[in-house]
This record gives C-alpha cells, structure tokens and sequence, in this order.
C-alpha cells in the first residue's frame, strides 16, 4: 500500500470544510493513518516547501502556510499519490476540473485548499515531517 500526505491548507481551515476534505478521500476508498491541526511558523513552512526556495512564489507560500493553522493527513491506498493529485484539481482553481477539491474549495492559485505529495520521493520527505517518531498504523 502507498501513502501520501495531504495537508487541508489555512485557507480550507478558515472555511471550515476540512471534514468535507476527509469525506471525499474516504468515500474514494483511500483509509486516513493519521491527522493533526498545526500551525507552522514562517520558518518551518520554508523548511518543508525547500524544494520551491528559488521560485518566485516561494516568500508567499511561506507567508500563507504559516497564516493560520493547517490540517495535515497521512493517506493510504492504492496508487494513493496519483489519485489523490487528480482529486485535488490543477493548482489553479480556476482550470480545475469540476468536482475537484481545489474547484470546489480553492480561491485562488496561492490559497487552493490542499497540498498532497507528488511523487513517493516527496510523500517519504512530507510524512515524516508532521509525523516522525510514532508509529502510523493503516
């Protein structure tokens, strides 16, 4: 079984539709290994987004992930990565596809709802950094 990290962003926090998130990913057959409610500081929010510290959004990003708190969730499933990514919508809300979650509850291409994994090599860097030291158990 594979696993990804999903994280329900400030922006899906603030308009209290995390549970509407969790919804969709278990009626999608994925099961949630774990879950917490964080808030990052600026400093964290750039350590965890590093991969971005040469682009220009990336000042931004920190800014919003560190603007409120966060939901972040470990999923497991089948091809978990790439469902997840197709259930999340492009980055930009305004060319989602139709019942994706960034459609449905993004604002823009800086405050879009969720973030999930994109390859094993990230999900094995993101868990780790909200879960490291206990075991996660499917």
């Amino acid at each position: 079984m594979e696993r990804t990290l999903v994280i329900a962003k400030p922006d899906a926090v603030r308009k209290n539709v995390v549970g509407k998130i969790i919804s969709r990913l278990e009626d999608e057959g994925f099961k949630l290994v774990a879950l917490k409610k964080v808030k990052l500081t600026n400093e964290q929010a750039g350590q965890f987004y590093i991969v971005h510290k040469d682009r220009p959004f990336y000042g931004e990003l920190c800014d919003f992930m560190s603007s409120g708190p966060i939901v972040p969730m470990v999923w497991e499933g089948e091809n978990v990565i790439a469902r997840v990514r197709e259930i999340m919508g492009a980055t930009d809300p305004s060319k989602a596809a139709e019942g994706t979650l960034r459609k449905l509850y993004g604002t823009n291409v800086g405050e879009n709802a969720v973030h999930g994994s994109d390859s094993p090599e990230s999900a094995a860097y993101e868990i780790p950094f909200f879960f490291s030291g206990i075991e996660l158990v499917g």
